[in-house]
Order: C-alpha cells, then sequence, then structure tokens
C-alpha cells in the first residue's frame, strides 16, 4: 500500500479534520499498519506485486494448453478427488482422479480429447468419514439443469473468443461529468412474468438508459446464486456469470454496447458473505466448515442464513482479490458496489445497532481483517486500472471508508448516503407533508464527511423490497391503480405527482458526488420488488418492470419520466457536482420553502401544500435570473402556473452595495432552477 498506507497523523488534512476522532488516532494507526503488514507480506511473497497474488483463477478450476487439459483444486481436508461427467456416467473413475498434489493442492493433466466445450462437470471429493458432490471452486460456467435442478460446472471454451470494440472509458475525473447511476436487475427488467436475459436487456433496456440520460449501470445479480429470490445475494459460485440470464459472450456484449454508448458498467460485488449451499457452494467444500469460513457461530450469518468469510485467511484473501481481477480484465467491469461492509466490518454484523458514538467504530468488536482485506481491495481495483470505481454500501457510517488511503481512510472512491432513502420512507409514512421539518430534511440531504464522495438517493432496490413500496406508491397508496390519468385532478393525484418530482430534484441537487436510481422508477414505477417463491406462488409479477405505463399517453408516468430526464440533462450539462456548495439561501419552517445555490444555478422548493407565495423575497447577487427547470410544467404533469423561460431582474437591497433580491411567484408543492442570464 506505500504511499496509500503512510502515516495520516501527523497532517491536518483527511478524517482528522474531525477532531471527534482524534481520541482514536492510536485505533485508526494501529488498523492501518495491520492492512500494512498483510500487504507487505503478500507483496514478499508474491513478487512484489498484489495482481501476481490475484491469481486464484489462473490456477484453480479447469484450464486448456499445450494440448492437454490441467485441473487443480484447493481442498486441504480432502483425502480424494474425482471429476465426474457424463462420459463416467457420473461415477467415481480411476481415469478421472485429481491426485493430492501437496497437503492441500490437488492437480491432474488430462488428455486434450477429455474435455470439450460445452461439457458439464462437477467433483467428487472424499474426506475423512465421509464425501460430497461439489461445484469447483473457480468455475467459470455453472449452469442448472432445468429437470433435476442439479447445478453443473461447463466446459466453457467457445471456438472464437470474444471480441471487444469499444475502447475503455476515461476516468470520471477526465470525463467532467457526473457519476449518475442506474440500478438495475437484467432477470427483472422485461415486462412479461419471466426472467430476462442479457441480450434482452442489450437490446431493449440499455436504450432506454441512454434515452435516460444516466452514464452508468449498476448490475445486480450477476455472480451465479442458485437460488432466484435472493435478488443475487447469496452468491455460490463467484467467478461465474449467472447462466439464467445467457452465455459469458451476451454480458460481455451487453458490457461492449454499454461502453460504446459511453456508459460505465458496475456490478454489485458480494463479497461479505457467501451462500451456505454445499453442492454448488463453499460451505464444507472440503469436508471441514472452517475453509473459506470462521469457524464456529461466527462462520454463520444468522439474519442472512448465510456463510461468514475468515479474512485473516491467505487464501480466502487470494480467492476474493482474484474475484475482482477476474470481473475486471475478463469482462471489462468499470468498477464495484461491495455489498453489505457493515456485517463484514462488526462481529456481530452491525445487527441491531443504531451508531450513533464513536465507540461503535473504534471499539474491540470491528474485524480489523476484513478491514484489511477492504485496503487490499481497494489498492488492487486502482491498480488494475486507474479509472476503476469501488463504491461503499454501510449502514454503519464508519468514516473514512471513501476517504483516500493517504489521509487515513479505506480508499473506496464513493460511498452510499444510505440514510436519505430511509429518512424519505420514514417521512412519507409518519409525517404530513405539511409538517415535514425542513431543517432536519436539509441536515440529511447534506450532512457529510468533507473529506468522503458520496453517492445520493431518494429510492435504491432496497426500499420496494417486499414488506415495503416504491417512493411513488408510498405518495399514492390505493389510489395509483386508479388514479394516475392525466384527466385525475384529485388531491391525492396531484401532490403524489408534484411531491415524486420535487423528492427526487432536491435528493439530486444536494447530491456530494453522484447519484442513483433504481430501474422504473425515474417515472414512478408502482408497487414493490418481489421475486417468485412458495410465498407467491412463484409469481413473477412483481419481478419485473412494466415499461409500458411510462408510454401510455394518457398516464402521467411518462410525464414523470420526462421531468427525471431533463433533471438528470441539467446535472450533466451543468456539471452540477463540480465545487463546493449546496450553500443555503434560505429556510422557512412555517412556510415550507426552502432555496439552495449550486453550481451558479439558484434550486427554490416550495412543500407548502396549499399556499402559494406571490413576490417572495429571496437574497441573491445582483443582475438578472432565467428559469431553466420547473416541476410545475404540463410536460411534467405539472399544473402550468409558472411562466417557461421566464426571466427575473433582482431588486436593489437599499443600503447594501453588491446586493440584490429576487421577488418570485413560488406555486404550491412546486420548485424551479434559475441561473443567471448574462
Amino acid at each position: 500500500m506505500g504511499k496509500c498506507l503512510k502515516d495520516p497523523f501527523l497532517s491536518d488534512s483527511g478524517i482528522f479534520n474531525d477532531p471527534f476522532l482524534l481520541p482514536y488516532k492510536g485505533v485508526i494507526r494501529s488498523r492501518a499498519e495491520a492492512a500494512r503488514t498483510t500487504e507487505e507480506k503478500i507483496l514478499h511473497e508474491n513478487r512484489g506485486s498484489l495482481q501476481s497474488f490475484a491469481d486464484y483463477h489462473l490456477f484453480f478450476g479447469l484450464h486448456p494448453g499445450d494440448g492437454k487439459w490441467v485441473f487443480r483444486e484447493w481442498a486441504p481436508n480432502a483425502q480424494e478427488m474425482f471429476i465426474l461427467c457424463p462420459k463416467n456416467g457420473w461415477e467415481k473413475n480411476s481415469d478421472y482422479r485429481v491426485p493430492k498434489r501437496d497437503g492441500a493442492v490437488f492437480e491432474a493433466w488430462f488428455p486434450e480429447d477429455r474435455f470439450a466445450h460445452g461439457d458439464l462437470y462437477r467433483l467428487k471429493i472424499v474426506w475423512p468419514g465421509g464425501e460430497g458432490d461439489r461445484i469447483p471452486t473457480a468455475a467459470t460456467r455453472v449452469v442448472q439443469d432445468p429437470r433435476t435442478l442439479i447445478f453443473n460446472a461447463q466446459v466453457w471454451e467457445p471456438d472464437s473468443s470474444f471480441q471487444w470494440k469499444a475502447k475503455d472509458l476515461p476516468g470520471l475525473s477526465e470525463t467532467g461529468q457526473p457519476l449518475l447511476i442506474y440500478e438495475t436487475h437484467a432477470g427483472m427488467a422485461l415486462e412479461e412474468s419471466r426472467i430476462g436475459t442479457w441480450t434482452e436487456f442489450r437490446r431493449h433496456i440499455l436504450p432506454k438508459i441512454v434515452h435516460s440520460g444516466y452514464n452508468a449501470i449498476q448490475l445486480m445479480a450477476v455472480q451465479e446464486h442458485p437460488y432466484y429470490g435472493s435478488f443475487g445475494y447469496h452468491v455460490s459460485s463467484f467467478f461465474a456469470p449467472s447462466s439464467r440470464f445467457g452465455t459469458p459472450e451476451e454480458l460481455k456484449r451487453l458490457i461492449d454496447t454499454a461502453h460504446e454508448n459511453g456508459i460505465r458498467v458496475f456490478m454489485d460485488m458480494i463479497h461479505s458473505h457467501s451462500v451456505k449451499n454445499e453442492v454448488e457452494g463453499l460451505s464444507r467444500f472440503d469436508g471441514t466448515l472452517d475453509q473459506f469460513f470462521h469457524s464456529g457461530p461466527r462462520g454463520f450469518h444468522m439474519l442472512w442464513d448465510s456463510r461468514c468469510f475468515d479474512y485473516a485467511k491467505p487464501m480466502v484473501i487470494r480467492f476474493l482479490l482474484s474475484n475482482l481481477r477476474y470481473w475486471m480484465e475478463e469482462f471489462r467491469m468499470d468498477g464495484f458496489r461491495f455489498d453489505g461492509i457493515t456485517s463484514m466490518l462488526y462481529h456481530d454484523h452491525g445487527l441491531g445497532r443504531s451508531f450513533t458514538s464513536y465507540e461503535d467504530y473504534f471499539g474491540p468488536d470491528v474485524d480489523t481483517d476484513a478491514l484489511s482485506y477492504l485496503f487490499l481491495a481497494n489498492r488492487l481495483v486502482h491498480d488494475i486500472r486507474s479509472s476503476g470505481v469501488t463504491i461503499a454500501e454501510d449502514v454503519s457510517g464508519y468514516p473514512g471508508l471513501a476517504a483516500d488511503c493517504e489521509k487515513g481512510g479505506t480508499g473506496f472512491d464513493f460511498r452510499f448516503s444510505m440514510g436519505i432513502a430511509d429518512f424519505w420512507i420514514r417521512l412519507l409514512k409518519e409525517v404530513r407533508d405539511e409538517d415535514w421539518p425542513l431543517g432536519s430534511l436539509w441536515h440529511e440531504l447534506t450532512t457529510r464527511r468533507k473529506e468522503e464522495a458520496t453517492i445520493s438517493y431518494s429510492e435504491c432496490h432496497d426500499q420496494a423490497l417486499v414488506g415495503d413500496k416504491t417512493l411513488m406508491m408510498h405518495l399514492m397508496g390505493g389510489h395509483i391503480y386508479t388514479g394516475m390519468e392525466k384527466s385525475n385532478k384529485s388531491i391525492e393525484t396531484v401532490r403524489a405527482v408534484a411531491l415524486h418530482k420535487m423528492i427526487r430534484l432536491i435528493t439530486l441537487a444536494t447530491a456530494n458526488a453522484g447519484y442513483l436510481n433504481f430501474m422504473g422508477n425515474e417515472f414512478g414505477h408502482p408497487e414493490w420488488v418481489d421475486f417468485p417463491s412458495q410465498l407467491n406462488n412463484f409469481s413473477y409479477v412483481y419481478a419485473r418492470r412494466q415499461w409500458s405505463l411510462k408510454y401510455h399517453p394518457d398516464l402521467y408516468y411518462g410525464d414523470l419520466f420526462e421531468f427525471d430526464r431533463q433533471m438528470i440533462d441539467l446535472a450533466k450539462s451543468r456539471n452540477l457536482f463540480s465545487g463546493s456548495g449546496p450553500d443555503l439561501l434560505y429556510l422557512h419552517e412555517a412556510d415550507k420553502i426552502l432555496a439552495f445555490r449550486r453550481s451558479g444555478l439558484i434550486f427554490v422548493f416550495n412543500f407548502n401544500p396549499d399556499r402559494s407565495f406571490f413576490d417572495h423575497p429571496l437574497d441573491s447577487s445582483p443582475g438578472k435570473y432565467r428559469s431553466i427547470l420547473d416541476t410545475d410544467e404540463p410536460r411534467f404533469g405539472g399544473q402550468n402556473r409558472l411562466k417557461k423561460d421566464q426571466t427575473h431582474f433582482t431588486l436593489h437591497r437599499s443600503g447594501e452595495a453588491g446586493s440584490g433580491r429576487l421577488s418570485l411567484y413560488l406555486p404550491s408543492r412546486a420548485a424551479l432552477v434559475l441561473e443567471p442570464a448574462g
């Protein structure tokens, strides 16, 4: 980590701008030193390169070469190993035996005609007192038999390799563009009640994303997972893209097409836990429960019903780092959103804790081995590609996750501002909007650590998972089924359409360094997300996206989308996240008016449910200002109470040189954006 882990404690920059962290600098130093020690040991033993260490997928697994096939597997507790396949009747056969080369590694060389593209196989592993079928730990292709539901590895060596067309995208800093992420799931992307494919996503959904203006995709559920209803979070084969969506080449073509359109592709990276399945997963792979995971109760995540990695084990670190390298090199992923970091960081997984004190972050229950792994993961990603992006999903608020290593941080490029979406849902559930506390809202939207880049969102997939609702359904309730026609001017509909736009605009306009939207929510997708299971008779009704609503000319959904598209265009054309800010100009709790300046623009929000304000004063720099966006435009489903492109002139404030005052008409439940007009 070298530069990344130099002593940050002699500098007045970085996380120690926060004086409340100073009492813990010894703990922070010890954690940084632990990561440095881990890295130095790796570099010493692996020719001075993290990339050379991250070769698990290149060494283990089934690989062709020099007219032969070589298969290797890591299974310290195993005594014998056989490859099972149709050619040997899925039975142990000496011709398919994999001898143990040393105390932990099995290796065998097979003639060229032994395996061919498309062949199915799995392992039979024998250990003291038992044996079991297993999928190789480095398998890059795993398929499920639709009749027996059994998973097998599959030899995947097509005649010709995939030819990439698009060039690597430049780094975010080079483009000068804000990070605008479209969170998506290929399987549930279609309107039909079935599982969609990579190819269908490329052909039908990617053009929608391009049109919407977002410049990054966050792909969920990429890694193979045996249970579709897990939303991709119970991973079984970490190096295999889920075959239920198509072939590896079809996923590559999707990524390549995204790159051709200037869209980065991030994937959800699940390194916080693993599925507990034993045949198709890693659990009890060699007959022991602690090969990859902690032993005893600590090896099980009781809430998630999954296994917990032991990040102190060198082979586990090698496995996980190799996983990052594989997805970046083989599939040209532009970065990762690391899921479940809170669970990784704390021995109790952070369950039931509110994290209201810094003591929560620096006590003995923090897993320093997991923290060291995250240091190494960030270093590797940025070593492989300087433009690589890492995003931390952490609900605990652990200080410095998204701060530079040299500033005492962990090295993530961004962290999610997860509290913002939760705050919106809490307001909608518990507080009448006429009573919304704007001071608290402003605090939630803008409070963050100065050294950390954050990504804001009003809702992601989490808010819509079964048991909750999308933002639009929270606003509309049951009226969403009967009240979304444009002819409907009921208070329920007018309120919901207005607030949906205002919530999204203020969340984006106050964002620090990025903004995220979950697929379909840009047009106010109704209902929730629920994958097929026994609880819903394996229905796909809520595991799809109803795009037809967006294109129905008589419904408000298309208007909500058009507003979102213009809002995203504004963020890009004005480089909204550059520079400092937002800077609060005005906040009035009783009137429910909030105004702020950002990147030279003035944003004004009137959350009042029934009061419009005429000639409302707002202090500003002298000059004239032009309205460039307002939520009340009829094309956005608004009531057309503001004049489009109206120019406002400031009035001179008596006795105050160089200052002015705008006089604005502020309709109820509406927002407008002003720019200097010369």
